[in-house]
């Protein structure tokens, strides 16, 4: 891709776009920029195969942005010459956008795990969120505003050329990583690398920012279920099969594969019982709301009541205090987060399943 890039211009001149000025370098890759923050969001939260179009197009704009940066560095250089208040502010800025390139590429490839006991994923992530505000603050003081003579034909020319050169380049790198056998052609579409499969105890315990692995005492533990039948607690014996007598229970095995926005994933073989058949919706249920011991809560659609489970037991042996004993959640198709560890309480509801944040806040 050289051709597209270099610092003459050729490869723009070829493709009959031109080469870019300053204020059009700024809004191209202020869009890349963007999308690449959004679709990165987004790529946290796919957890089934349906979803991957969000990661793929992660990849392609963070190329993209790549491409654009020999452009840009000659508007930094312009810039620095200039003496201007908060410089510093942009080479921070500059400073962090690289960094967080290069900590994606790197974990992609397989090329750096984990950083001083950091997950490589983690550092990439927390240099996109401090990107947020940077780039914001860049935009607002230092923004040059498009001219009506930049929106034009071949500004749309000129980044659909980005775009695609950023495309071919990406398949181009994902080509080289499986053919190279780098160690990022193992990891699953969402960027995850296989850690415990069907091995529970080799499983990371990677627990929700604020939670911390509580104590539950077999004995007194309930779950506490509320739905159209009412309001019941149901003990261990009963969740496992153990009891015979109403309401007794009829635990299965599904295989399904927890994955982590920590960056690891493992397929497990998961034995428990079918939400479906723990929780009866009244008519105007729209969501079930799935909380642990720690306060810790999720919001699922009822839709997923046909998949999820809540599991007791993992690769044929109870759960591990780590692993969310006495009970969790297993939400196929979903990222871990999902995956409530310490089950309480089930209650259904008639709030859509939207209705929370994004991703959990504690």
């Amino acid at each position: 891709m050289g051709g597209a890039v270099d610092g003459g211009g050729r490869g723009w001149q070829r493709a009959g776009v031109g080469r870019p000025n300053g204020r059009v370098t700024n809004a191209l890759l202020l869009v890349a920029l963007s999308l690449a923050l959004l679709t990165g969001t987004g790529a946290l939260a796919v957890g089934s195969a349906a979803g991957r179009w969000v990661v793929v197009s992660h990849g392609v704009l963070a190329v993209a942005v790549i491409l654009l940066l020999p452009w840009k560095s000659t508007v930094v250089r312009r810039g620095l010459r200039r003496r201007r208040p908060n410089r510093g502010a942009s080479v921070v800025l500059a400073v962090v956008t690289v960094a967080t390139i290069v900590t994606g590429l790197a974990y992609s490839a397989g090329l750096v795990r984990e950083v001083g006991g950091v997950l490589g994923m983690w550092l990439h992530v927390a240099g996109a969120l401090t990107l947020v505000p940077l780039l914001g603050w860049h935009v607002l003081a230092r923004g040059a505003w498009l001219r009506p003579a930049d929106r034009s034909r071949r500004t749309v020319l000129r980044g659909a050329f980005v775009l695609g050169a950023a495309g071919l380049t990406y398949g181009a790198a994902e080509a080289t990583t499986r053919l190279a056998g780098l160690p990022g052609a193992r990891r699953r579409f969402t960027g995850s690398y296989e850690q415990g499969s069907f091995r529970p105890s080799a499983m990371p315990n990677t627990i929700w920012l604020n939670d911390s692995t509580p104590r539950v005492d077999r004995a007194a533990w309930r779950l506490t279920v509320v739905d159209g039948g009412g309001r019941r607690e149901l003990d261990l014996a009963t969740l496992t099969g153990h009891r015979t007598a109403p309401p007794a229970t009829r635990p299965i095995t599904r295989r399904a594969t927890l994955d982590c926005t920590s960056g690891w994933f493992a397929h497990q073989d998961w034995t428990g019982v079918p939400l479906a058949e723990l929780v009866t919706p009244r008519d105007g249920d729209r969501s079930v709301l799935i909380r642990s011991t720690t306060g810790y809560a999720v919001r699922l659609p009822l839709r997923d009541l046909r998949t999820a489970l809540l599991a007791t037991g993992v690769g044929g042996a109870e759960l591990s205090p780590g692993h969310g004993f006495p009970a969790r959640l297993v939400a196929p198709g979903r990222r871990g987060f999902w995956w409530v560890k310490w089950v309480s309480h089930i209650e259904v509801s008639r709030a859509p399943w939207w209705w929370q944040s994004p991703f959990p806040l504690a």
